[in-house]
């Protein structure tokens, strides 16, 4: 990839390439236990899609795929495909995704071109930056908003923290499930 397509990605350009980390953490609820946290190993990988022209919009992305294992088992248990987008006229950095149980996300939020710290925010119900799911889990752990935060640092090094806040089914408290990870470039 040439630096002038690296450079159109705008702070994503950073993260092309595969990245591998084993010091992740997963809060996540659960019916035995209440809560339940899960050490995790991951792997995502970024490759560029090119230009995408919406008329007068110019967007440069990244296609992805993140896989979680949990330490010491062979079968993944999480998975989730989709892209990033930089749209470097409105300063822009945007994540769409979706995940096998039936969720699927677009987050937003504002990103210089050289950022190596940015943050992204989806709300149920939003017609821009929002959150949709399957009937069961709209009902039971419904998501109502989507919270990430990413750091690049020039050492190759990627941390991201998320915070996927849940209304569940007879409680009136929102629950926090929480991803974290410290992953290193791969290639």
């Amino acid at each position: 990839m040439s630096e002038l397509e690296r450079e159109q990605l705008g702070p994503l350009g950073a993260l092309l390439g595969t990245w591998e980390g084993d010091a992740g953490k997963d809060v996540a609820p659960s019916p035995e236990l209440g809560i339940l946290e899960t050490p995790f190993r991951e792997r995502m990988t970024f490759a560029a899609t090119g230009l995408v022209a919406n008329h007068s919009q110019h967007l440069y992305g990244l296609r992805y795929a993140t896989t979680a294992w949990r330490l010491g088992e062979a079968d993944p248990f999480h998975e989730e495909v989709g892209y990033w987008l930089w749209d470097g006229a409105a300063g822009q950095v945007m994540r769409g995704f979706l995940v096998p149980r039936g969720v699927t996300i677009l987050a937003g939020g504002s990103a210089a071109a050289d950022a190596r710290h940015f943050d992204m925010a989806a709300d149920v119900g939003s017609e821009t930056f929002g959150i949709c799911s399957n009937p069961f889990l709209d009902r039971e752990f419904k998501t109502v908003r989507y919270e990430l935060s990413i750091d690049l640092r020039t050492d190759g090094e990627l941390s991201y923290r998320e915070d996927t806040q849940l209304q569940m089914a007879g409680q009136s408290e929102i629950f926090h499930h929480t991803d974290e990870n410290t992953l290193h470039r791969a290639d």
